[in-house]
C-alpha cells in the first residue's frame, strides 16, 4: 500500500511573491495615513515591524502546523496574511479586512482551489477570536497560538524595553516591564491548545524568568 505524497500547493516563488506583496501593502497603509498615522511614533506600528511580526508568526503557525498534523500550506499563507490589513483598519475589524485581501490575493495571482483559498481566508478572519480554541479548525488554532506566542520570551521582553525608552521611563521600570511580558505569557500558555505550542510557551516562558532573575541580581534597588 504506498504512502501518499502531498505537494505544495504554494510554491517557494509563489510564497516569496507573497511576502513582498504584504509589505508593500502595508507600506502604502502606512503613506496613506493622515498626519503622521496613528500610533506611529512606536516603532511596532511600522510596517517594517509588523511586516516583522507576521514572518515571526509564519515561522512558528509552519512550526506548530508541522507537528500537530494541520495544512502547513494553508497555515502559512494564513499567518502572512493575517495582519495585513492591521495599519489600515481598527483593530476590531482588521481580521476581517485581512481575509478579503487574502481572498482578492489568491483569486487574481494563481490557480488555487477554492477549497484552499477559503481555509486561508477563514483562518485569516478567525484568527483574533477570544473564544475556545478547540471550537476552530487545526489550521486556525495554529495560527492564533503562533499570534499569541510572538511576544512572549525574548523577543516580549525586546519590545518592552524598546517601549521603554518611547515612555521616556528609566531602566528602574525594567522589572514592571518584565514582569508584563511575563504576565502575557502565562495567559497565551493557558490559552493555546495544542502540545507544540505549551512546548514553545513553556521555552519561552523559561527565558523571561531566567531575565527576571539576573535583572533582580544586577540592578541594586529591584527588589528591594
Amino acid at each position: 500500500m504506498g504512502v501518499e505524497i502531498k505537494e505544495n500547493r504554494v510554491s517557494d516563488a509563489e510564497f516569496e511573491a507573497m511576502k513582498s506583496f504584504v509589505f508593500e501593502y502595508l507600506a502604502a497603509s502606512v503613506e496613506k495615513e493622515d498626519e503622521g498615522g496613528r500610533m506611529r511614533w512606536y516603532p511596532w506600528h511600522s510596517a517594517e515591524y509588523r511586516h516583522n511580526h507576521i514572518l515571526n508568526v509564519v515561522a512558528l503557525a509552519e512550526e506548530i502546523a508541522e507537528q500537530e498534523g494541520a495544512d502547513v500550506d494553508v497555515t502559512r499563507v494564513a499567518g502572512l496574511f493575517h495582519d495585513v490589513a492591521k495599519l489600515e483598519t481598527d483593530q476590531e475589524l482588521h481580521a476581517e479586512a485581512g481575509a478579503r485581501v487574502a481572498r482578492e490575493y489568491l483569486e487574481s495571482r494563481g490557480e488555487y482551489p477554492e477549497s484552499f483559498i477559503s481555509q486561508v481566508c477563514r483562518a485569516v478572519e478567525y484568527h483574533s477570536y477570544q473564544g475556545d480554541l478547540d471550537d476552530l479548525a487545526l489550521e486556525t488554532q495554529c495560527l492564533i497560538e503562533a499570534d499569541l506566542l510572538d511576544k512572549v520570551g525574548a523577543n516580549g521582553i525586546a519590545l518592552m524595553l524598546l517601549r521603554m525608552g518611547y515612555e521616556a521611563r528609566t531602566h528602574m521600570d525594567s522589572e514592571e516591564m518584565v514582569d508584563r511580558v511575563l504576565e502575557r505569557g502565562l495567559e497565551a500558555a493557558n490559552r493555546v491548545e495544542s502540545d507544540a505550542a505549551e512546548s514553545i510557551a513553556h521555552q519561552r516562558l523559561k527565558r523571561v524568568r531566567w531575565f527576571s532573575d539576573w535583572l533582580e541580581d544586577e540592578i541594586a534597588a529591584i527588589g528591594n
